[in-house]
């Protein structure tokens, strides 16, 4: 159906910069074959929004589906489509935990879970990450 469409119409997914001040990490996730993104590793824990919640809540449960944890959405950060995948928008959000919490388990299409150093995360990712994105990491640390 989105072949029909020349313009304005996205796949949106919404993506959870998780941030545990304490520590100053971030919470990456790793996947394994990925339907949409061939090569695609790790990425920040989310999904597609439906449309029956706000879309902080639909994150919320995501996120807890994806990796155990209860997290707090704070924010937009900021929002981008792919080079790789014109037709994906992603909108980050940024997420405390710390306030919340779980028992961190790997789920929901994730392999495993790791904490980073806003840093480190472009070591990790093997899609682009717009240099707004990383100005953002590195203002967290």
């Amino acid at each position: 159906m989105l072949e029909e469409f020349d313009k304005g119409v996205f796949l949106v997914n919404l993506l959870g910069i998780i941030y545990d001040p304490k520590s100053r990490k971030i919470l990456i996730g790793r996947r394994e074959n990925d339907l949409h993104f061939r090569g695609l590793s790790w990425v920040f824990p989310g999904g597609r929004p439906g449309y029956d919640k706000d879309l902080e809540q639909h994150l919320e449960n995501e996120i807890e589906e994806k990796t155990g944890l209860e997290v707090r959405v704070k924010n937009v950060v900021f929002a981008k489509t792919y080079p790789e995948k014109r037709e994906f928008l992603s909108v980050y959000y940024y997420c405390e935990y710390g306030v919340i919490s779980g028992e961190e388990k790997p789920g929901g299409g994730l392999v495993e879970l790791k904490w980073v150093k806003p840093s480190e995360v472009k070591n990790y990712f093997t899609t682009s990450l717009h240099p707004k994105l990383l100005k953002y990491l590195k203002s967290l640390y």
